[in-house]
């Protein structure tokens, strides 16, 4: 995918998991960034069962970009709250 699909999957992605996750968003820097990391992670995790990564803006990049990203937010929020 290019830079700028990277960029809108991780928006879209970063902000839905926001959302599902702790119903508000990270604002739009943190949300691309996690977004982003999101989809990276989500295609290690739908590669690793079998399945194909992002691909491009599309539903399904948008879903495994998602999946990933909740299971980066969930992270990173039991990372600062136990270091607050």
């Amino acid at each position: 995918m290019s830079i700028l699909a990277w960029l809108v999957v991780g928006l879209i992605a970063g902000f839905i998991g926001s959302k599902i996750v702790n119903k508000t968003g990270e604002g739009v820097v943190m949300d691309i960034v996690l977004g982003i990391v999101g989809a990276i992670v989500g295609g290690f995790i739908f590669n690793f069962f079998g399945h194909s990564t992002a691909t491009g803006i599309n539903i399904y990049s948008i879903f495994v970009a998602v999946i990933g990203s909740i299971v980066v937010l969930l992270i990173y929020h039991a990372v600062v709250r136990r270091r607050v």
